[in-house]
């Protein structure tokens, strides 16, 4: 394996693990911001020992308990600076001496309770909203700041203020590494499901990089969202949330093709689809409405979700009943995307010029100006119009507003398809085209 091989395998390794070390590590030295400090050595003596060395059969591992190691020095050179330090470094001294031969199972263990425990802690209420977000993407999901910039549609040195205020911030307050309960859990709910959905979303349709999924996240959120279900049996937007990403990951064989290539919802051999996780998914939004949360967010994302799901076929999806599902979720959780995804499920149901009277209404505010998605989904209604020299154009500029290498290449594609000349009825003979679900070029 060269150098350069090696590298790229730490780095899939970083996305993989980083979480599970973060949180591993926080449950033990009780600060998430000097936690993340610790997996960043452990990264730094992977990239400097492994080149020569060779990638270890379990890099996870290897990587805790490098980072503990670490830990443990790092205290004895500071265990006269304060006694809580002292103490600590006791603890985890005693810990790694006590520690199982099986590192692997040393590493795993307990890994959900610990997930969740940087969940709540990332969530807590001494952070703003924007920070609580910021920094679980960082520590839970692994992105970079610049991707989770990306996600958010604001500036890297903003997301990078954010997550550095947000460790000192939790170091101050001395955040205590837990599960809350009673009322102070109740308070950080509603935070924590919107940073298990972003995560999700982020592994679903990953924002920048080499590839269209990161599935390990998706696992990882799904599940903190069924721990998160056990303990919150009783509040439906939890429930919600589950049934959204269950039958979202139901698809993600389908999603993607032998070379890694991104498949869209109308080209997608529905075959592969994952009918446990579906009937799951159902479950799930069954549970939220019995608990009167038909008309929260996210059951109502996972009400769109499931009318894709109970078609056997892209042309039996039920277009109507999604475009109401957007305008009720329009009322109560308004923002920008949420009416793009209306326009395109309006365009499926009552014809693409309609859609393109929404999207071009859209187009003229400042809000969505740099969202590769809007252009997208306006180039695929231009498409279908037979106005294929502005389709071209706008898939083209969605192309150059992407960080996803994958579905850079997808728009790229679109574009130099609209080349193709239509046939009689407006439409290329190929689906590759067409818009899927209620994203343009993504599922909804």
């Amino acid at each position: 394996m060269t150098a350069t091989d090696t590298h790229r395998a730490i780095e899939a390794v970083w996305r993989i693990e980083s979480a599970r070390l973060i949180a591993g590590l926080a449950r033990i030295v009780r600060d998430v911001g000097r936690a993340e400090e610790l997996a960043q050595d452990a990264l730094v003596a992977a990239l400097e020992q492994w080149p020569e060395s060779g990638v270890p059969d379990n890099p996870g591992a290897w990587l805790m308990a490098t980072a503990k190691h670490r830990a443990i020095d790092l205290w004895r050179r500071n265990k006269l600076v304060e006694r809580k330090h002292e103490e600590l470094g006791r603890e985890l001294e005693a810990r790694q001496e006590m520690a199982v031969p099986d590192l692997d199972a040393a590493l795993d263990d307990d890994v959900g309770d610990d997930l969740l425990r940087l969940v709540f802690t990332a969530c807590h209420p001494v952070l703003s909203t924007e920070a609580r977000v910021a920094l679980t993407l960082r520590l839970l999901g692994g992105l970079t700041t610049e991707e989770i910039a990306r996600a958010f549609l604001v500036s890297e040195p903003t997301i990078a203020q954010r997550i550095v205020r947000a460790k000192r911030t939790l170091a101050r307050e001395r955040v205590p590494f837990e599960v809350p309960r009673g009322a102070e859990r109740a308070a950080r709910l509603s935070s924590v499901v919107e940073v298990i959905y972003l995560v999700f979303n982020e592994g679903y349709s990953a924002t920048a990089g080499d590839d269209w999924m990161r599935p390990a996240l998706c696992e990882d959120a799904l599940r903190l969202g069924r721990i998160l279900a056990e303990l919150v049996p009783e509040e439906p937007e939890v429930h919600g949330l589950v049934a959204l990403m269950e039958i979202q990951a139901s698809r993600s064989k389908a999603r993607v093709g032998p070379s890694g290539e991104p498949i869209l919802l109308f080209d997608q051999n529905r075959a592969l689809w994952d009918h446990l996780l579906i009937r799951r998914g159902l479950t799930a939004l069954d549970r939220a409405v019995a608990l009167g949360g038909a008309r929260g967010a996210y059951a109502l994302q996972a009400a769109i979700a499931a009318c894709h799901a109970r078609a056997q076929t892209p042309e039996a999806t039920d277009w109507t009943r999604i475009v109401g599902l957007y305008a009720d979720l329009a009322e109560i959780a308004p923002s920008p995307v949420v009416d793009l995804n209306r326009a395109v499920a309006h365009a499926m149901a009552f014809g693409p010029q309609a859609g393109l009277d929404l999207v071009d209404a859209l187009a003229s505010g400042p809000s969505l100006r740099g969202y590769h998605l809007l252009p997208s989904v306006r180039g695929d209604l231009l498409r279908k119009l037979g106005r294929t020299d502005e389709a071209r154009r706008e898939f083209e500029r969605a192309a150059s507003l992407t960080r996803n290498a994958r579905e850079r290449e997808l728009l790229l594609e679109r574009a130099a398809a609209c080349l193709i000349k239509l046939d009689a009825r407006g439409e290329r003979p190929s689906s590759r085209g067409k818009l899927e679900g209620a994203e343009g070029s993504r599922d909804p």
